[in-house]
Parts: structure tokens; sequence; C-alpha cells
């Protein structure tokens, strides 16, 4: 991993950005021009003063002044300080051109989960038809095999309970929605509310309770067996301490800001509100956040996408910067 970390800066370093191609056009005329200029002011002041030390010091005062090594050394010199100091920082550029690029954007799009925030979900609220302990051990067992961030903090909910997790069989990842799976005989189903509008399963009072739990932020995940919404469970993900002021920071920098992630729309709006994050595209699927970048960019607008985990990889790839 250190070596890779060492490559990548490396990299940005050694490679020449278009404003640095730009210099090295113009030093390549101007620095024969400027020496030309040196030599014609020398040979001037010798004849016609006839001192050499005259004649020196003019050709080198017109070197001195017009210096046509600084255009070539600056840009190099700022990209390996900049590249430099940000690596000290934690921030690595894969390639040169995106610090010149970022300098642009004008745009940013935040993912939610582990960029705006902490990415260490808990189980906050559970509510169920079920014995409660019985509704988190069937989660539990649903999310044994899910590797998304809300299954762990189902796993931890139920092991600190000390409840055994049992194993399911014909286990499923649905992305973007949820999981399923059999146990015992019965056909289980968890997730998002778009898993059980797609396998046509009633919410009843369940949800006005999930729309309850994503006012206060949370995001809501459905327990359904046998075609029966059986528990709603309340997960939340408190903000990164620092988001309010990143946040804050972009948008005194005359930055565009926009929310975009995956979870519900209520539970989206209300941690855009908590950071006055004005635009939101919640309930996304993976494959749908990749064409919101692309709708922006089709405006004009030089976008940055900002987010952590897999799914983001196509809108990650499609934004002018990804982060």
């Amino acid at each position: 991993v250190l070596a890779q970390i060492v490559r990548l800066v490396e990299n940005a370093q050694t490679g020449k950005l278009p404003v640095q191609r730009v210099a090295d056009r113009v030093v390549a005329v101007f620095t024969p021009v400027v020496l030309l200029i040196a030599a014609l002011a020398f040979g001037a002041w010798l004849l016609l003063t006839g001192d050499v030390s005259s004649a020196l010091i003019a050709s080198v005062a017109v070197l001195v002044v017009a210096c046509p090594c600084a255009m070539g050394l600056a840009t190099p010199a700022a990209i390996l300080v900049g590249s430099s100091r940000a690596a000290e920082m934690g921030v690595l550029f894969r390639k040169g051109e995106a610090l010149e690029a970022l300098s642009r954007v004008d745009t940013v799009l935040l993912d939610k989960t582990g960029t705006l925030t902490l990415g260490r979900p808990a189980l906050t609220a559970l509510h169920s038809t079920l014995d409660d302990r019985a509704a988190l051990r069937l989660a539990a067992a649903l999310e044994a095999d899910s590797e998304h961030p809300l299954a762990r903090a189902v796993r931890a909910a139920a092991s600190a309970q000390g409840l055994e997790i049992p194993v399911v069989q014909d286990f499923a990842a649905l992305p973007g929605m949820g999981v399923r799976a059999t146990l015992d005989g019965h056909t289980l189903l968890l997730g998002a509310r778009r898993l059980m509008n797609h396998e046509g399963v009633d919410l009843g009072d369940f949800a006005a309770r999930a729309d309850a739990l994503q006012a206060k932020g949370q995001t809501a995940v459905f327990l359904a067996q046998d075609q029966v919404c059986v528990a709603v469970l309340g997960i939340s993900d408190p903000l990164k301490p620092e988001a309010a002021a990143v946040v804050q920071a972009l948008r005194e920098r005359g930055l565009d800001l926009a929310l975009v992630t995956g979870d519900a729309a209520r539970t989206a709006q209300a941690v855009a509100d908590a950071l006055g994050i004005k635009r939101v595209h919640a309930d996304l699927l993976p494959q749908e956040k990749a064409p919101v970048v692309a709708a922006m960019q089709a405006q004009g607008r030089r976008v940055s996408f900002v987010g952590e985990v897999l799914n983001e990889g196509p809108a990650l790839a499609q934004a002018y910067v990804g982060l």
C-alpha cells in the first residue's frame, strides 16, 4: 500500500499538466529569443563603449529581467510543492491533471454514507409485530453475508444482545434494494422501501413509522416474512464532526453543492437540512448516480463527485474530477 501511495505521488509530480505543456511551448520560443537579445545587447554595448564590462552587464541585465528559465520552472515547482503538501495531508492525486482540473470545478456532488456521515451506522430503533429479539435475529441472519455498511449495524446490535444467528439459505443481494433469503421454509426480505414495493409487500402501519424515523435522519430498513412486513428498523449514521464546516467552506468558495444518495428522500433531506445543502437527489440506485452527474455536465457545469464506496465507481468516473 505504501509503495502504491509513493507511486501515485511520483506520477502526479512527474506527469505534465496541460498548462505546463503550454509553458514549455512558450519557453521553447521565448528562451532562444531572450538569449539572442542578450547577445545583441552585448554586441551593441561593446561597439558603442568598447568596454567589455559594460557590455557584459547589459547582456546579463537582459537575461535577469527576462529570466526565461523561471517560466519553465515555476509550473513543475508548484506541482511538486502542491502534491507533496497534499500527500502530507492525506490527499493523493492519481495524475497531475487532476490538480489543474480541480481548480476549475464549480459543482460538488456529495454522497451521504461514509462521506458526510461517519460510516459507522448503529441500530437505534426497532418496531415489530414479532418479539423484538426474534425480529432482530431474523434481520441479523439475513445480513450475515451482506457487505453493506447498514448490515454491520444490524449484526453489531444482534451481537450486543448475545443472539444466536441462524444460517440462511438461498441468500441473494439485490443491489440498491436489499437482500433475500430463506430460513426454515420461510422467505425473508430485508431492505429499503423500494424492495418491498418491488416484491409487492404491503407496509401497513410500518410505512408511517418509517416516515417518522426518516424525518429524524435515520435510515428505515423493512423486514418481511412470507410477503408480510413484520418489522422496520431505524439505523442512524451520525454526521462527521467536520461535515458542516466543510460544506460551509465549499459554499464560501462559490461552489454549488448537492447531496446524491441511494437513501430515502426524507432521510436525505434531513441530512441536507442539517448541513444547509439545498439540492438533494435521493432514492437512487448505484447505476442512477452517474446520469445525475452527466445531466449537470450537459448544463455546462464542471462537476466533482465525492464518494467512498465501490457503488460510486460509475459516478466518480463520469465526473470531471472524482474524489
